[in-house]
């Protein structure tokens, strides 16, 4: 099926449109639009306007605040815990990355961890945060659980993604931006889309046979950590999402494992929750508390430039810095416009009419 080039722009006022009409103020519908758009133009699909009904969907029943007013329930001056008080996950990261950043300015470093929280969009816009202010940004946050341990069957961990934004002089910032497992749960929802089998080592069934049926979650399957198995190296995936989900809940009294709520409002909540909500975790960190702005800017510009002129195993395939194939996207997709599948397009038009909202982006 064709997909359908529309406006970022208007996709962005379309978004804060929908906001607006479900109760939050001006501004807030503003940031939570940019949020949300931030992953289209960088080319994560999966979590950009095609989970606007999504995140609807959980606003009526109950599950998001939309007059949330998020408070600090303990700190210290580099830390904090925040309790998101049932806020969007998209509107409350932005305030804990800015206290994250207050306490760097203040003392080198900021740490909050978050609980009480909801979905979060993408790690990175976050971690991106701190690089205006020549902070290293680091973002996180556990899921509802669709991944098993290494040797296990059970749904133990969420995808746990991890971002790190570190800037640079000449040089655009380094932006690692990754899921904790083979593949992230919104790159099955768009093979789904497109009717596509998962490559090898995404998943595997109920059972602990792997599998490439792109449906297979919703028959009692799992995702698989980063590596697909033991021999190679899915113990260092499920160590990494387990020190997301111990950062992001643990430490702020969310729930973490598997008792995390689960995305889709129809999915019943776990049953005797071990805390609130899902967590968030992020860091900033002054790069003039390390060095000098100016030297460290210029060694890690030469850092890039060392990785850059990788020789490639094939000269039409040069070695990326991480945050080049999104940084990419973006120049194109604010050019062009944002590529909706058709059936993302549906649904946006049915979430258009159910709200009385007045479009003809979608044609």
């Amino acid at each position: 099926m064709t997909e359908t080039l529309v406006n970022a722009l208007e996709l962005q006022n379309f978004a804060e449109s929908v906001f607006l009409k479900v109760g939050y103020s001006e501004a807030d519908a503003k940031l939570i639009a940019s949020n949300l758009l931030s992953a289209d133009l960088r080319g994560v699909d999966s979590h950009g306007v095609a989970r606007l009904s999504g995140y609807l969907r959980l606003i009526k029943v109950g599950r998001i605040n939309t007059k949330a007013k998020p408070y600090i329930t303990h700190q210290t001056p580099s830390t904090a815990v925040l309790d998101a008080d049932g806020a969007l996950g998209l509107l409350v990261a932005t305030e804990a990355m800015n206290i994250a950043i207050e306490k760097s300015q203040q003392v080198g470093t900021g740490w909050v961890s978050v609980s009480n929280s909801s979905h979060f969009g993408i790690a990175g816009r976050h971690a991106m945060q701190a690089l205006p202010h020549d902070m290293i940004g680091i973002a996180m946050t556990n899921a509802s659980a669709l991944v098993a341990p290494t040797f296990g069957k059970q749904r133990m961990l969420g995808t746990n993604p991890i971002a790190v934004a570190i800037p640079a002089g000449n040089q655009p910032p380094f932006v690692a931006d990754f899921a904790t497992t083979t593949a992230a749960n919104g790159k099955l929802e768009i093979l789904q889309r497109k009717g596509a089998e998962t490559p090898n080592g995404w998943v595997q069934n109920k059972a602990g046979e792997p599998t490439t049926n792109a449906n297979i979650l919703k028959e009692g399957g799992v995702l698989l950590p980063l590596g697909s198995d033991y021999e190679h190296g899915s113990h260092k995936g499920y160590g990494l999402g387990s020190i997301v989900d111990v950062f992001s809940a643990v430490f702020s009294g969310a729930n973490y494992g598997p008792w995390v709520p689960p995305f889709p409002a129809y999915v019943p909540i776990p049953e005797n929750p071990v805390g609130k909500g899902i967590g968030h975790f992020f860091g900033a960190m002054r790069i003039d508390a390390w060095q000098p702005s100016e030297v460290f800017k210029a060694r890690m510009d030469h850092w890039i430039e060392a990785f850059r002129n990788t020789e490639p195993i094939d000269s039409e395939q040069p070695v990326l810095i991480h945050g080049d194939l999104e940084r990419a996207f973006e120049i194109e997709r604010t050019a062009n416009g944002i590529p909706l599948h058709p059936n993302v397009i549906t649904d946006l038009k049915e979430l258009a009419n159910e709200l009385g909202i007045t479009t003809h982006i979608f044609g």
